[in-house]
Formats: structure tokens, C-alpha cells, sequence
């Protein structure tokens, strides 16, 4: 192990540059990030890295809402319409954000100023884009066939911002958008949205709940990827799939469950918990909490929502149960059952197991 005394010497003997001595430490604390101080087989999360965090967060609210004002007496008797006012307002702010995002995200390498960051820089695309391109008398009369397009040009831009600064949390956005896109684009051409249980009941009209059905599959397989080109999960890599699965867990699930407790049957409560049991085995095999638990919290509200009180309280109950029992005993759980994998599945590009004895 090079603790900081030996590149100190390193800078002293000419080795080491001391630009290069502290470009080494900030990756060297960048990857180890959230894996510090955990136990083997966790789940590395990182919002924040202390709370100066916070202040510059806090402080970059506070500047964009004085920013939007500054802009808007900046440019006076200039601004002709929304369009004008749009174009100029959005060029000025992405360029501050990405100015911005070189020093915090770049250089500096914080953790929840580069998510704040990648929200602001994906609100100033997308309300650029939509103001700019898409008709407003069109959309206020219910008609959103202009917006497909300024939305996705938004996502593509964020897509680029991801492909600079590396924002894990972005990926998850890039993924939303593409939803959203995707959902509006079909309400567009012809679809009809009644109620939000169409984007899920896949007895409903409308090929909504397909589309989220088969975009959750899409970003699923985005984040196993993610993933499984990072095994050991010590790099920003294992970060995104780590977003990835959040979005696609409730897009998965909430697409099946509800449509199954919609038809409101014991037999169909049975399928639900079978598909629930598969859902914690993928999440046991992939060593993916962050699935697992999005997945249930969606259920958990579905619960709430779709059956009477007693089913809903016995059903939250259940899980409540489920979680606890396999938060406390998850990695024995898990290393069990990789043992039973058959031959085909790569376990070389899962992570390992740190139970001894079981696999």
C-alpha cells in the first residue's frame, strides 16, 4: 500500500510532480468513494461526502434562482417572446452549469454538487429545447405531438454532459427522459392516457404499459452491463448501473404487479408473490439491494392504493418481514444460493461472495 507519505517523498526525489502526486490522491479517494469502512459484500451508496456538500449545493440554488433574475434584466426590452427569452436564458445558464461542473465534478469531485448540477443542467436543456421548439397553444390545448422531439434533443444533451463529467445519477435521468419521451410520443400518435394506472395495467388500452414494460427490460440490461464490467464494484461504473436498476425495478414491477392486483383474485395474489420471490432472487444474485428495495417500495404504495385496508396492511406487514430478514442475513443467503447457479451463469462477472465454506 502508497500512503501519502510516499509520494510525499516521491515529489521530494523528482519521481512525482506535484500535480501528478495530487492527481493520483483525488483518484485514488475517488474510487475508494463509498466503499470505505464497509463491510464485505455491501452496497456502495454516496450522496454526499460531508457537509460543506450541502453549503455548495445549497449555495447553487440560491445562485441559479439569482441567476434566472439577473439574466432576465440583462437582457430588458430585448426579450421579444418566450422563444427569445428561452434561447438566450438557457445558452447563458448551460454555459455557468458546465463551467461549474468542471470545478465541482472534475476537479473537485463531489458527490451531491454533481447530482444537483446534472438536475439543473437537465432542467436548463429541457425547458431550452420545449420552450424553444415545441408550439405552446398546442400544448395547452392538450396536444403534445411538438414536445417528442425538444425533450429528446434534452436527453441527448444530458447524454452528452453524462459522456464529460461522468455523473452517475444522470444515467438515471438520461433514462427517465427516455421514457418520458417515449410515453409522450405515443399519447401523441393516437394513445390516450385515462389515468396513471395506464402506463401500468397491461389490460389497459394503449401500448403504454408495453412501453414501460419493455424499456425497464431495456434499462435492466443497462445496468447489468454497467455491472458486470465491474464486478468488484470500485468504480463509477457499478454507480450508474446502481441508478439504472432504481428506474427499472419500478417499471418492471409496477407493470406486472399492478395488472395482477388489479384482477383482484386469490390467485392471481399468489402470482404476485411468486413474481416477487423471483425479483429477490435476481436481486440476491446480483447483489443488487437497490433493485430489491425499489421494487418493494413500489409495491408497498401499489398496496396502499389498489387493495382494502386489511390485504394492504397484511400485505406491508409481509414485507416489512421480508426485508428485515434478508438485510440481516443476506449475504449468507446469497452465497447459498450462487451455489445452486447452474454452469451457464457468469458468476465470474457477479460479484463474490464473502461467505467461506458456501460456495
Amino acid at each position: 500500500m502508497i500512503d501519502r507519505d510516499d509520494l510525499k517523498a516521491a515529489v521530494g526525489s523528482g519521481l512525482l510532480s506535484e500535480k501528478q502526486a495530487a492527481s493520483l490522491i483525488s483518484l485514488s479517494d475517488s474510487r475508494r468513494g463509498a466503499r470505505e469502512n464497509l463491510t464485505a459484500g455491501d452496497e456502495p451508496f454516496e450522496l454526499l461526502k460531508g457537509f460543506n456538500e450541502i453549503f455548495i449545493v445549497i449555495g447553487l440554488l440560491i445562485l441559479s434562482i439569482g441567476w434566472w433574475g439577473v439574466v432576465t434584466l440583462a437582457l430588458g426590452d430585448r426579450i421579444v417572446n418566450l422563444q427569445d427569452y428561452a434561447m438566450w436564458v438557457t445558452v447563458a445558464g448551460g454555459v455557468l452549469l458546465w463551467l461549474l461542473s468542471e470545478y465541482f465534478i472534475r476537479r473537485r469531485r463531489m458527490v451531491a454538487p454533481a447530482i444537483a448540477l446534472s438536475v439543473m443542467f437537465a432542467s436548463n436543456a429541457a425547458f431550452g429545447f420545449i420552450a424553444t421548439m415545441s408550439q405552446p397553444f398546442m400544448v395547452a390545448q392538450g396536444d403534445y405531438s411538438s414536445v417528442p422531439w425538444p425533450l429528446f434533443l434534452a436527453t441527448l444533451t444530458l447524454a452528452v454532459y453524462w459522456w464529460r463529467f461522468r455523473v452517475p445519477f444522470a444515467m438515471a435521468m438520461i433514462a427517465v427522459g427516455l421514457f418520458a419521451v417515449a410515453i409522450i410520443y405515443t399519447a401523441s400518435r393516437g394513445g390516450r392516457i385515462e389515468g396513471i394506472n395506464d402506463l401500468f395495467l397491461l389490460s389497459a388500452d394503449g401500448p403504454f404499459a408495453f412501453i414501460t414494460l419493455a424499456l425497464g427490460l431495456v434499462v435492466f440490461a443497462a445496468a447489468m452491463a454497467f455491472d458486470m464490467s465491474d464486478p468488484h464494484r470500485v468504480t463509477r461504473r457499478s454507480a450508474n448501473g446502481f441508478w439504472l436498476h432504481v428506474v427499472a425495478a419500478p417499471a418492471l414491477v409496477n407493470t406486472v404487479a399492478l395488472t395482477l392486483l388489479d384482477q383482484g383474485n386469490g390467485g392471481s395474489n399468489a402470482v404476485l408473490l411468486g413474481l416477487l420471490t423471483l425479483f429477490a432472487l435476481i436481486a440476491i444474485v446480483i447483489d443488487r439491494r437497490s433493485f430489491l428495495i425499489a421494487a418493494i417500495g413500489y409495491i408497498v404504495v401499489l398496496a396502499g392504493t389498489v387493495l382494502d385496508g386489511d390485504g394492504a396492511a397484511l400485505t406491508v406487514l409481509l414485507l416489512g418481514i421480508a426485508l428485515l430478514f434478508l438485510g440481516a442475513f443476506w449475504e449468507r443467503i446469497r452465497a447459498r444460493i450462487l451455489r445452486l447457479m447452474p454452469g451457464f451463469v457468469p458468476l465470474h462477472k457477479l460479484p463474490p461472495s464473502h461467505i467461506q465454506g458456501l460456495t
